[in-house]
């Protein structure tokens, strides 16, 4: 199988389905709802639309895009001590911690 084939399929499985156990893991009461906010924290990749192309499956976002960067990861690391947005954090983080293992197969 195709390296680049690999990458994506592990990619995409922990944007999608790792989230899942994460959130039977951590919030196994309310795991569903908690499952489907992970996975809407994807909405963080809009900021790929800023990007000229918008996407380059050789590109590393970590750093490019402004919802991608380290001075996001911080406000996203203060949102965990916050109830109210603690799912919202553990999805954008999980979401910037898959982009970087991304990036280190670039």
């Amino acid at each position: 199988m195709d390296l680049e084939v690999v990458r994506s399929i592990i990619h995409y499985n922990l944007h999608f389905l790792f989230p899942g156990i994460l959130a039977y893991i951590f919030f196994p009461s309310i795991w569903k709802k908690a499952w489907l906010i992970l996975i809407l924290t994807m909405v963080i990749d809009l900021d790929h639309l800023l990007a000229t192309p918008f996407f380059d499956p050789l590109r590393c976002s970590i750093n490019y895009h402004p919802l991608h960067t380290y001075y996001a990861a911080v406000i996203y690391v203060g949102m965990l001590f916050l109830k109210i947005t603690r799912i919202v954090a553990v999805g954008l983080l999980f979401h910037l911690i898959t982009d970087a293992l991304d990036c280190l197969w670039l």
